[in-house]
């Protein structure tokens, strides 16, 4: 067996974010009647979600911004996105999306299964740009919790992915060899590039077949190709 543990992300490649997130934006939309705020209709809420989201992750993953602004100005700069300027409705929906998202349950296809499999093979670690508080109640409401050996958050390690730190911490404090570790992640930059940097393995998780020219060790489209793998 050429690894002794696997390290995993948790976002978009085990835990479903745009299902579990889309619910979510559902039952905000409709709960507040945001047609009535200016907001014309629910894919046009969604898709400005989407655009917002992504690019405020980007940049605190890059460390140019910080968590707070993730939590409590999300939503006003997806609302002023819309022509629609109500702070006090943005902070709302920023409580309510931040306290309802995590407690969604869906997986990304054939995670369970993956997870049996690798349970019995390797001791399982996350490792995770998201907030402690939240990841963790992401694992309990989808029932995921019990694989893991442990949970490095980059606020726990004090180090956010890409930085080779946060793998260090991760392998380090379980006692294994980076050489003998492989991370899975579907982010290319923070994921992939990050456990190069640590000289540890990579599997790219790349539902959605990306086109890209970053060196990877295995590629897969659907986690149950992990058991060909591993």
């Amino acid at each position: 067996m050429k690894y002794t543990c696997i390290l995993f992300d948790l976002d978009h490649t085990l835990w479903d974010y745009e299902t579990n997130s889309a619910e979510t934006l559902h039952e905000l939309y409709h709960q507040h009647q945001l047609e009535k705020s200016g907001v014309p209709s629910f894919a046009t809420f969604s898709r400005a979600f989407s655009e917002v989201n992504t690019e405020l992750w980007v940049q605190y993953d890059l460390g140019k911004l910080h968590r707070d602004v993730i939590r409590y100005k999300r939503f006003h700069k997806i609302l002023l996105h819309l022509g629609v300027d109500n702070y006090e409705l943005s902070l709302k929906l920023s409580e309510e999306y931040v306290s309802r998202s995590p407690k969604k349950s869906s997986l990304m296809p054939h995670a369970i299964e993956t997870l049996n499999y690798l349970y019995e093979r390797y001791p399982l670690i996350i490792v995770t740009n998201g907030f402690d508080e939240i990841q963790s109640t992401k694992l309990a409401a989808s029932g995921i919790t019990h694989y893991f050996k442990s949970v490095v958050t980059s606020a726990r390690a004090g180090y956010k992915k890409p930085a080779r730190e946060i793998f260090e911490f991760a392998l380090d404090e379980g006692g294994f060899r980076h050489h003998e570790a492989v991370m899975i992640g579907d982010n290319l930059i923070t994921d992939i590039g990050g456990a190069r940097n640590a000289s540890v393995d990579t599997i790219f998780f790349n539902p959605n077949r990306i086109r890209h020219e970053e060196p990877v060790t295995h590629e897969i489209s659907d986690l149950k190709e992990l058991q060909a793998i591993l």
